[in-house]
């Protein structure tokens, strides 16, 4: 898992940077009134805003901003866009598939938009269900790594209740049930670690490996997906070698 380790901390370092522009602002504000109109505006008895805040606030949205998107959603703050949640499914070069999870307030719009970079990138959009049943949800929490003994460190992360973990030079993967996610990221912190991001995700349940040529197609197309506003995630079952990864990184 190391090659997937490696790669979802790029994509990470990545949107940090994007945290530069307002898109990344609106996406979680997309998540947290989703979440509070799903959960209700709790967040000692919703998980999902939980999450959503802490991420947020990892992100340096402003409270006020927060603080107007939980009204939103349980319905106190009337203005505003109304979004909902869907997917989209297909295949990218190479026969790769993907799986991507996006909020919307124009559900024509990003349909049209989702399928324009399939076509333009050389991939095709599928039905719902066509390639759904590769892909496995899961929680992944990660850690900064500096300073941390990783054997004692991973000893605590099972204990908390971890299904796996993965390190680079920088940062420890830790992988959960999905429904565990959240318990699992409260005892680490509690625990004193410092949490950089946790989230739901889609893994794999068998990648494809890829040559340079492929990963390079595939790449340059998730990213046309994760600049659109409307996408929140891009999971894909390609798997790319450590020479791959490391061009990945200066794409």
């Amino acid at each position: 898992m190391a090659g997937h380790s490696k790669w979802a901390n790029i994509r990470h370092k990545k949107a940090k940077e994007d945290a530069k522009r307002s898109k990344i602002f609106t996406k979680h504000i997309k998540e947290i009134t989703v979440a509070a109109r799903e959960g209700g505006g709790d967040v000692d008895g919703n998980p999902r805003l939980s999450l959503a805040i802490e991420n947020a606030k990892a992100d340096n949205v402003p409270k006020d901003n927060i603080e107007r998107a939980i009204k939103r959603g349980t319905g106190e703050d009337t203005g505003g866009a109304s979004y909902e949640e869907t997917t989209f499914e297909g295949y990218g070069p190479g026969g790769i598939a993907y799986f991507i999870e996006v909020t919307t307030d124009n559900n024509n719009r990003t349909v049209s938009d989702i399928r324009h970079i399939f076509t333009k990138h050389g991939g095709n959009m599928g039905t719902n269900g066509s390639v759904g049943y590769m892909f496995e949800q899961k929680g992944m929490i990660q850690v900064p790594s500096e300073g941390l003994d990783d054997e004692e460190f991973m000893l605590e992360a099972i204990d908390a209740g971890a299904t796996d973990v993965d390190t680079d030079d920088e940062m420890f993967v830790v992988y959960t049930t999905r429904e565990e996610l959240f318990e699992v990221r409260n005892r680490l912190e509690e625990s004193g670690f410092e949490i950089e991001n946790a989230s739901l995700i889609r893994e794999a349940v068998t990648e494809t490996k890829v040559d340079e040529d492929t990963a390079i197609s595939n790449l340059k197309m998730m990213e046309k997906f994760e600049e659109n506003d409307d996408v929140n995630n891009v999971f894909t079952n390609m798997l790319m070698d450590d020479e791959t990864v490391a061009l990945a990184e200066n794409l």
